[in-house]
């Protein structure tokens, strides 16, 4: 029953456009199975806000989450382009490598770059 709600876990959930934080989490069924998620939304005040909301969310389906860190994104949809960077001061620096191997299998016509560098 987990699996299956694990599988329905959307990999990705980010606003259409502008600049706005984001959390990569690791969310977990009963047992050893997990998966990575990226979650961004400009609504978002704090990092913890994307995370609480995404655990309430998961908790409801039988699943929890962690966050493996955070940072930005910047998303601009008309010129089908997202940058990946920054950092999260309460939970650290996401590896950007894995969110943007995320963002680039669900938006596979778009340049997505990252960097450490800003906040």
């Amino acid at each position: 029953m987990a699996g299956a709600a694990l599988s329905r876990v959307p990999a990705v959930q980010i606003d259409g456009d502008g600049v706005f934080k984001y959390v990569l989490l690791r969310v977990r069924g009963a047992g050893a199975s997990a998966k990575d998620v990226v979650r961004g939304h400009a609504w978002a005040e704090y990092h913890a806000d994307l995370l609480e909301r995404t655990a309430e969310e998961l908790a409801r389906h039988g699943l929890s989450c962690e966050c493996l860190g955070g940072g930005r994104l910047s998303h601009r949809p008309q010129e089908r382009k997202i940058h990946v960077y920054g950092y999260s001061v309460g939970f650290g620096r996401a590896d950007h490598a894995v969110t943007t191997e995320k963002l680039k299998a669900e938006y596979p016509d778009y340049e997505i770059t990252w960097a450490d560098e800003g906040y």
